[in-house]
């Protein structure tokens, strides 16, 4: 998982919006800059343009399995099935930017939502997979976040081998090693719990693939990550659960999808498309269809 999610997951996991449950929701943001004076291929499309012309582009993380990457050239994944579903409903081609992750995730919004990147290219009619939080929301005015499809989690992986009885939590990794992609929320979690004392016992991947990968050819005991990371990678010797994690504010969130805030008929269409294939079972079958179990948010 890129960076940015990394960041944002630690802000909606590990608490850093705790003050929602202080003071009223956004009662303390600061009102943002909205985008002025920038030339419409920059900013987006309304939905009626985008039926005109036939195609609708949409934002996903490069390298990101099973959510968004190339194989054989071509984009594949959960997300890229998704954005095709969407655009099947409005009745035109979807086209995939796979980008590199910023440094946060207002750096990606502004970049492939609202504004544009500095150096070259354009913003995306939408984004997919964005981690969303009702007080983050609130402070980015320039974007509208909706559709919500999935309910993620941490999970750990185990080889069955080496946990016969009981599936591990994280203070057996204690003594156990475990491994976990780098800089990531789960690296975060298990490097500051309880005290630094399983610090030495975790083993840094550059990627959840490649943690999952040692994991099997038995490198570590056990891999923590985003549940569907983990469900991706598992072999017949593995197996996944979904444990209590202590210190965690928040057990689990909703990745939706980001539209510029001009385009709310867009934001809506999108929105009625993705809570008619969770209705319909189509997008129970996407993730089928991608070895992964779906859980879907509480329909609006």
């Amino acid at each position: 998982m890129q960076k940015t999610l990394h960041a944002a997951l630690v802000a909606l996991l590990l608490g850093c919006f705790a003050a929602s449950g202080v003071w009223a929701r956004c009662a303390d943001y600061v009102p943002q800059p909205k985008p002025q004076n920038t030339a419409r291929d920059v900013v987006g499309a309304d939905l009626d343009t985008i039926r005109e012309r036939g195609f609708i582009t949409f934002a996903v993380y490069e390298d990101f399995p099973p959510w968004s990457y190339e194989q054989d050239g071509k984009p594949v994944g959960v997300d890229i099935d998704l954005g095709r579903l969407i655009a099947a409903d409005l009745g035109v081609e979807a086209r995939f930017k796979l980008v590199a992750a910023g440094e946060t995730l207002e750096a990606d919004l502004r970049n492939w939502v609202w504004k544009g990147p500095v150096v070259s290219g354009s913003v995306a009619n939408v984004m997919l997979h964005v981690p969303y939080d009702s007080d983050f929301a609130c402070r980015v005015e320039q974007v509208v976040f909706t559709g919500q499809y999935n309910v993620e989690e941490i999970a750990i992986a185990y080889r069955k081998s080496a946990y016969p009885e009981d599936p591990p939590v994280p203070a057996y990794f204690r003594f156990d090693t475990v491994a976990v992609e780098n800089d990531s929320i789960s690296d975060f979690y298990l490097s500051s719990f309880p005290g630094g004392q399983l610090v030495g016992n975790v083993r840094r991947y550059p990627t959840m693939a490649a943690a999952m990968t040692g994991l099997a050819q038995g490198e570590t005991k056990a891999a923590m990550g985003a549940r569907a990371q983990i469900e991706h990678g598992l072999t017949p010797e593995l197996a996944m659960h979904t444990p209590p994690l202590p210190g965690f504010s928040v057990g689990n969130w909703t990745v939706g999808v980001a539209v510029h805030f001009a385009y709310r008929p867009l934001a809506y269409a999108v929105d009625d498309a993705i809570v008619a294939a969770i209705a319909d079972g189509r997008l129970e079958r996407i993730f089928a269809d991608h070895g992964l179990t779906f859980h879907p948010p509480e329909l609006r």
